[in-house]
């Protein structure tokens, strides 16, 4: 029976691994930030699997736990920086762009920037739906209704398009 358990996760796992990641990496500061909200999520899974109903697909129930470790982790950080002072991260840098980068690398790093700045909830909806995942799953994880969900991906769409605009 362990057995079982054991390798539904490891297969499940394998199957949503890069699209967790890519999640954690929207509310990620960097690499080792991923890193951390990536083990975060799979340790908030493997703890979970045992309480799984099947209600959902076993993909956007993984997804769900995801959103919601990366939004609580993220507002403690946030509050912890509100007290703290992070001298670490304070650096003196060139603030040119790289000559030798190419456009499209640029405009999916401003992107991704410009996803960061939402808010948690649109950042969730955009970060499904750029992962591809119909607007019915979207709605079941994010608990919105399909349509709610069809016209805050208009929106997002809009605000990201300025957002890249106002970078380029």
């Amino acid at each position: 029976m362990h057995q079982d358990f054991e390798n539904r996760f490891l297969t499940a796992l394998d199957e949503n691994q890069q699209k967790i990641l890519r999640i954690c990496s929207a509310y990620a500061e960097n690499d080792e930030d991923k890193k951390d909200l990536f083990q975060e999520v799979i340790v908030n899974i493997w703890k979970s699997m045992p309480s799984f109903q099947g209600k959902a697909a076993l993909g956007t129930w993984m997804f769900r736990i995801t959103l919601n470790v990366c939004i609580r982790l993220q507002s403690k950080r946030k509050s912890k920086k509100d007290r703290f002072v992070d001298l670490e991260n304070i650096s003196i840098s060139d603030i040119k762009a790289d000559e030798g980068r190419e456009e499209p690398y640029e405009r999916l790093a401003q992107l991704r920037e410009c996803i960061k700045e939402l808010n948690d909830s649109d950042k969730a909806v955009i970060t499904l739906y750029l992962e591809e995942l119909p607007y019915k799953e979207i709605s079941s994880i994010t608990g919105l209704t399909e349509n709610n969900v069809a016209v805050k991906v208009k929106r997002i769409k809009e605000k990201l398009l300025n957002c890249i605009t106002e970078k380029s």
